[in-house]
């Protein structure tokens, strides 16, 4: 990818991804991926400033994104037969928009369960409950 790119408003644009590779980086991925979404928050301000347009980058360690997305799915599909098995609500500890939105589409077409976000701010957790038959 060549360093200089144009940008148009309003004419959509494939995300910039950046990976970075290194050892001993799990000071930039940060606990439960929170650092990491703070550098890309501020990758996309400085790149927004100097093009004066919005871009869309996503930036990741060591695939660290991919990994939490599967691990994510995998949490979503593992509570959801406890409560579909147990009848009883289950309600996973507070996430981020991004990662309450992986659980949401993981179990949007799952035959026995719902998902609900509640709280607030950065205590919005998403609850798991078996469907009303």
């Amino acid at each position: 990818m060549s360093p200089a790119r144009s940008f148009v408003e309003g004419e959509a644009t494939a995300p910039i991804a950046l990976d970075v590779k290194g050892d001993d980086l799990g000071i930039l991925i940060g606990r439960r991926g929170q650092t990491l979404s703070c550098l890309q928050y501020i990758v996309r301000l400085i790149v927004g400033h100097q093009t004066e347009a919005w871009v869309p980058i996503i930036v990741d360690v060591e695939g660290y994104k991919q990994r939490r997305y599967e691990a994510l799915q995998a949490l979503a599909w593992r509570i959801a037969e406890q409560v579909k098995t147990g009848g009883e609500s289950f309600t996973l500890e507070p996430m981020s928009a991004y990662e309450r939105r992986i659980i949401h589409l993981a179990l949007a077409e799952h035959p026995d369960v719902t998902t609900q976000s509640i709280g607030e701010d950065e205590a919005r957790k998403v609850v798991i409950s078996p469907k009303e038959q």
